[in-house]
């Protein structure tokens, strides 16, 4: 795979060795067990796969290019360049502006931008409609896309899909920018429907089994669903995708609902007229990340910390995974561990901040935490918590005798 040219202040000391440990013992990826660094009175359990994927990399990289090529421009991002509050104001600090929020808000009007200046679009991807206002105003768009690959696939698939005459159903969430291109991208090749969980796939199921009047659609998915939809007509073939960051067995238990409620209708012979061979178009990194986050789960431990931008898709998801087994704590960074004994952190479900006493286990020794993070968090950010963590115990070990025992571990 191809290594792409990141800032230095991103790279890590503590789990670059021990991403390189484990991939010189793993190269074909089949153990999903998580790392034990072990500090004597406290030991902490590093997920498999965590941190920065192909696509941040990707984008990373074509941004501090852009504004190393580009001294005395004025370069702007879409919106934020990925979900995570550290590399988002590294870009500001060097002087790029934003030109929407992350729900698509204004915040530079369109009129103060010219052809002489860059727009860089973000990983996410973006809509048509925004690409074509790009065009219209003279900016190439093309050499400053950082779009991720597998988002791209996905409009590829929908795209074929559209061809192949089904209507597009998207597992996604509504106002995120990934969701948000995809829907123009996708709605410019077939009739589509953005649905948010398994919930709204029974609601929609009972719309096309008759169990729900069909006018009920229009308003149960009201801003979700491309001009013209008929319910008709377009509910009679319906292939699924999804944002690339959404829970993988979320995906695949609405898509095998889907399938299963056509059937229904239809009848199980003719069940290929009516639902194409489902493709899961989950990024590799995603996928890798939740079953690491899995294997990570079978350890057993006294709390979780996960890392990353608290409106980050792919890390709440791994929030959502190890709230269900034990307490776990969503930081953006180190600055969020106050003291041993108080943490601020983010609580996704109710989309509120909190602060926590005592969040840390009373004893002195055996203290186990489990660690991982977004796909768009430095790893040298979590190379920080690890270290204030630290911090708060004495008598540990020494951070290379640490490393020197993981490396003894996964010695061939």
């Amino acid at each position: 795979m191809k290594k792409f040219d990141i800032p230095d202040f991103y790279k890590s000391s503590i789990i670059a060795q021990i991403k390189s440990i484990r991939k010189d013992s793993d190269k074909l990826k089949n153990d999903f067990s998580p790392t034990l660094l072990d500090f004597g009175p406290i030991q902490f359990y590093t997920a498999r796969h965590f941190g920065f994927c192909y696509g941040v990399e990707n984008a990373i990289e074509i941004i501090y290019t852009t504004i190393k090529d580009n001294i005395g421009k004025r370069i702007y991002l879409l919106s934020e360049m990925i979900h995570n509050p550290k590399v988002n104001e590294d870009l500001q600090d060097l002087g790029l502006k934003f030109i929407m929020d992350t729900s698509g808000n204004q915040l530079i009007p369109w009129e103060d931008i010219s052809s002489d200046d860059i727009v860089v679009i973000p990983a996410f991807g973006t809509s048509i409609e925004i690409e074509n206002k790009l065009k219209a105003i003279g900016i190439e768009i093309k050499k400053y896309d950082t779009t991720c690959p597998f988002v791209s696939k996905v409009w590829k698939r929908t795209a074929k899909l559209g061809q192949d005459n089904y209507s597009i159903v998207v597992h996604g969430k509504p106002k995120h920018e990934e969701t948000r291109a995809t829907f123009s991208h996708s709605k410019k090749s077939a009739p589509t429907l953005v649905i948010k969980n398994i919930e709204e796939a029974q609601e929609l199921a009972d719309i096309i089994l008759d169990k729900t009047p069909k006018d009920q659609f229009y308003s149960t998915f009201e801003g979700r669903y491309s001009e013209g939809f008929s319910v008709e007509k377009d509910l009679v073939r319906i292939g699924v995708v999804n944002q690339t960051t959404m829970l993988a067995n979320e995906t695949q238990e609405i898509a095998d609902f889907i399938k299963d409620t056509m059937a229904a209708k239809y009848g199980e012979d003719k069940i290929k007229e009516h639902f194409p061979d489902n493709r899961d178009t989950l990024c590799y990194a995603t996928n890798d990340n939740q079953r690491a986050t899995y294997g990570l789960l079978e350890q057993e431990a006294d709390i979780a910390i996960v890392v990353g931008g608290y409106n980050s898709s792919n890390t709440s998801h791994l929030v959502e995974l190890c709230e269900h087994k034990l307490p776990t704590f969503f930081i953006s960074g180190p600055d969020e561990i106050v003291s041993k004994h108080e943490i601020n952190h983010f609580d996704f479900m109710n989309q509120k901040h909190l602060t926590t006493e005592d969040w840390l286990p009373s004893k002195l020794e055996d203290v186990k935490i489990l660690v991982t993070s977004g796909a768009s968090c430095p790893d040298a950010t979590v190379d920080h918590v690890l270290k204030k963590v630290l911090s708060f115990y004495n008598g540990v070990k020494d951070i290379d005798e640490a490393l020197h025992t993981v490396a003894q571990n996964y010695k061939a």
